[in-house]
């Protein structure tokens, strides 16, 4: 017999702001806590000197974490001229020093050299496997990480700000960006280094800091309100894929994995739902209907 998972079956979207010294799964373990959630997980890792918005998936949500982490996302973050770290972060060991502080107009002339698709070298703390190990703890160990550079897309990039040490950026960026990494490259292009001392994820696809609850804010909701007042539909991440109304006999097929035959419609993925209800992702072509992900709510 199936043993029966603990917790409430909550489904749908907590938009946390994590805060700086935790993990993304530490953030996700104190938010399943506060909701007794019987399940969780998140769309995309943060850092512990990270802050911002980390999607946490409820229930049947989590099925959609691919999709939250598949979408662009903006960070603002800090450059700190002079020091090269081992980290590219200001967790790291120093590694190179320069007496080279760059000005706002140069700062801003380099800027379009990295923006559309780049190339981009991943630092060699990160999560990345080599050999089927994590790059980071490859690096911790003492050993030579060597990471191919691979292609990254960079939709947008500005200055917010300067000083004598330090820039504020600004930057829309796709999956697998390395805020790192560009702070890096963007420091040898004005002919000095520097590393990322601040950094914070403002969005990640439709979901941004103004919807974001913080652990201490959910921490005094649950003494005066339900917290579920906190939680988006299961469908948020999904609002850029068209949505297909079935009948209710038609999505009780669907659910058991059966097809379903919709004569002239397009081709591609579909958010399928009955009685504005989500019943599964769908893919659709040749005029049939098949379920890829069923949602058992």
């Amino acid at each position: 017999m199936a043993r029966r998972r603990k917790g409430n079956p909550i489904h749908g979207w907590l938009v946390l702001d994590k805060p700086l010294g935790l993990s993304s799964n530490q953030a996700l373990g104190k938010a399943r806590r506060l909701f007794n959630a019987a399940k969780a997980g998140h769309g995309g890792t943060l850092d512990p000197l990270a802050s911002g918005v980390l999607p946490v998936a409820f229930g049947e949500a989590t099925k959609l974490v691919s999709y939250a982490m598949d979408g662009s996302k903006t960070y603002a973050f800090d450059i700190t001229w002079g020091v090269q770290t081992s980290t590219d972060d200001a967790e790291g060991e120093t590694v190179a020093e320069s007496d080279l502080r760059p000005t706002a107009d140069a700062i801003e002339q380099v800027l379009p050299q990295f923006t559309g698709t780049i190339e981009q070298t991943p630092p060699a703390y990160s999560a990345i496997k080599v050999d089927g190990e994590r790059a980071y703890k490859l690096a911790r160990a003492g050993e030579e990480v060597d990471l191919p550079s691979r292609d990254v897309e960079i939709y947008g990039l500005r200055l917010t700000g300067s000083s004598d040490d330090t820039a504020s950026l600004e930057v829309d960026c796709g999956k697998g960006t390395y805020v790192r990494s560009l702070a890096r490259d963007i420091a040898l292009a004005l002919g000095t280094v520097g590393h990322v001392s601040a950094l914070r994820r403002t969005r990640v696809g439709p979901f941004t800091e103004k919807d974001a609850f913080s652990l201490d804010k959910l921490e005094l909701l649950s003494h005066s309100a339900p917290l579920e007042n906190a939680i988006l539909p299961l469908e948020t991440p999904l609002d850029d894929i068209p949505e297909v109304a079935v009948m209710d006999s038609e999505a009780k097929r669907l659910r058991t994995g059966q097809a379903i035959h919709l004569p002239q419609l397009g081709e591609g993925v579909v958010l399928i739902t009955t009685a504005g209800k989500p019943v599964a992702l769908g893919w659709l072509e040749e005029g049939e209907l098949r379920p890829k992900r069923v949602f058992n709510l």
